[in-house]
């Protein structure tokens, strides 16, 4: 039994890439996204874990890094938080504080002269209603675990892997498109001593 990411830009070639993989006997697992297509698991029938690096990435872009308000400074430090929670507890501290936060995110600040109005910490809103919302995806890996089926919690591995092959690519970069894909070919298959030129 495997598990493979697979990069989630565009959910038709998504969709492509994994059938083909199971037409080839690989059994997936699950896919380890990057909160693009996080129904893609429906479609598919296949577990959805959230990468909780970009999870985290989504909250710093929301929040920055180092937030002035208490509210946004205490969400920031849940959603750090998220690697080393159970869901349960992560769900019960997320509660307690949009307890506390409520009527701060239901602010709202009127545009004057006019009858329009926006939410006053809206940024702050977002990155609440994201954590919430990815909440089902983020602990998909603890689930699985528990099955027997290790599912990493972040696609870091494969992050690492493109880089890789993308440097390579751009070191022969005066490569026909045909030439550039069996050079990543041969990489995949390890076979990287071969002269490529």
């Amino acid at each position: 039994m495997l598990w493979r990411f697979v990069n989630t830009e565009n959910q038709e070639t998504t969709i492509g890439g994994i059938t083909e993989l199971q037409s080839k006997g690989w059994q997936i697992l699950c896919l380890v996204v990057d909160g693009k297509n996080l129904s893609l698991g429906e479609k598919l029938g296949i577990s959805i874990q959230m990468c909780h690096f970009h999870q985290l990435a989504i909250i710093k872009r929301y929040l920055t890094s180092n937030p002035k308000l208490l509210a946004s400074q205490q969400l920031k430090q849940i959603a750090e938080l998220l690697p080393i929670l159970t869901e349960k507890r992560f769900i019960r501290l997320l509660d307690a504080w949009y307890f506390r936060w409520a009527n701060f995110l239901k602010e709202k600040t009127k545009v004057p002269g006019t009858k329009r109005w926006f939410y006053t910490h809206k940024r702050t809103r977002s990155a609440y209603r994201s954590l919430r919302a990815n909440v089902p995806y983020l602990f998909t890996y603890q689930r699985l675990r528990k099955e027997g089926i290790n599912c990493p919690n972040t696609n870091n591995s494969l992050e690492g892997t493109f880089a890789h092959l993308k440097d390579k690519v751009r070191l022969h970069r005066g490569l026909k498109l045909i030439r550039k894909l069996k050079l990543i070919d041969q990489i995949l298959a390890g076979k990287t001593s071969q002269n490529y030129h």
